[in-house]
C-alpha cells in the first residue's frame, strides 16, 4: 500500500530566533509554539498520518521548517542545499531519517541552492519557485533529479514571498489556490483560484478531501468548504510570525511502499 508517513521535528528552543524577510518581525512564544506544533502533529495523526520525527536540531532555529530540507519524488529524496546559510546545517539529521525509511537519496551540489518550500508538485508536474533562496543551479540540479523519474519541472518566478508555498499550494482536483497580491505570475497554472486570506493559499492534502489549514483563514476555509472539501484548522500564529504555513511542518511520504 502506499504510504501515509509524515516527518515532522520538534521546534528549536532557540526558535524565536528564526529568520525573518518579507516581514515585520514580531516577537515569538516558543512555548505556545511548542503547544501548536504538538496539536499539528495530532492533526495529522488524526486523520491516518504516522508520523516520523527526525532528530532534533536545537542549534537551528528553523529547524521545525522540515519542508524545506528535502524534495521527494516517489521514493526518491533530493537533499536541499538552503539559500540561507543558516539552514543547512538542517538536512543531516533528515537525510539519515530518510535513508532508514529505505529511500534513495541525491543531493543538491553547490553552489546551487534549493529550499523544499520552493517546490510544488502536482501529479507528476513539478512547479519550482526561482528567485529567493533558490536559484538557477538549484532548478537545474531538480530536473536533472526527477526529469528521469517522468516529472515535468516548471521554473516559476518568486519575488513577494519566501517561497513559492508562501504563495500557493494546490487542492485535491489540481487547482492552485493563493492570495493574488502574492503570486507572481497565477497565468502559469493551468487553473488559478485566488483565495481571500493569506493563509488561505496553504493547504496540505490529508486525503479524502481534507484538508488541513491555518485558522487564521476563515474566510478561506468557508470557501473550501462551499466547494465540498473539509478544512481541518490548526493554530499555527507563533509560526507565521517566522513565515511559516501548515506545509512547512512536514514532509508528507506517500510513494513509500510498505
Amino acid at each position: 500500500m502506499p504510504s501515509r508517513i509524515a516527518l515532522i521535528r520538534r521546534p528549536s528552543p532557540r526558535l524565536a530566533e528564526g529568520l525573518v524577510t518579507h516581514i515585520e518581525r514580531a516577537p515569538v512564544d516558543t512555548g505556545l509554539a511548542f503547544e501548536q506544533w504538538e496539536g499539528y502533529v495530532r492533526a495529522l495523526r488524526a486523520h491516518g498520518w504516522e508520523t516520523v520525527e527526525a532528530a532534533p536540531a536545537e542549534d537551528c532555529p528553523d529547524g521545525v521548517f522540515v519542508e524545506d530540507t528535502v524534495v521527494m519524488f516517489r521514493n526518491v529524496a533530493l537533499i536541499t542545499r538552503s539559500g540561507a546559510l543558516s539552514r543547512r546545517p538542517e538536512t543531516a539529521a533528515v537525510e539519515a531519517e530518510l535513508v532508514r525509511l529505505g529511500c534513495s537519496v541525491n543531493r543538491v551540489r553547490g553552489p546551487g541552492t534549493l529550499d523544499g518550500g520552493d517546490v510544488l508538485k502536482i501529479g507528476d508536474t513539478v512547479y519550482v519557485g526561482q528567485g529567493g533562496r533558490t536559484d538557477g543551479a538549484g532548478v537545474r540540479q531538480l530536473r536533472a533529479a526527477f526529469e528521469p523519474l517522468g516529472a515535468r519541472v516548471v521554473a516559476v518566478p518568486v519575488r513577494k514571498v519566501l517561497h513559492l508555498k508562501s504563495a500557493v499550494t494546490a487542492l485535491p482536483d489540481s487547482t492552485v489556490v493563493g492570495y493574488e497580491p502574492l503570486v507572481d505570475a497565477p497565468a502559469l497554472f493551468p487553473r488559478f483560484l485566488p483565495v481571500p486570506e493569506e493563509p488561505g493559499g496553504h493547504v496540505v492534502l490529508l486525503g479524502g478531501g481534507k484538508l488541513l489549514m491555518a485558522a487564521s483563514a476563515p474566510r478561506t476555509a468557508e470557501l473550501f468548504s462551499d466547494l465540498g472539501y473539509e478544512p481541518v484548522l490548526v493554530d499555527i500564529s507563533e509560526f507565521e510570525k517566522l513565515e511559516g504555513c501548515v506545509t512547512c511542518l512536514s514532509v508528507r511520504l506517500r510513494d513509500l511502499y510498505t
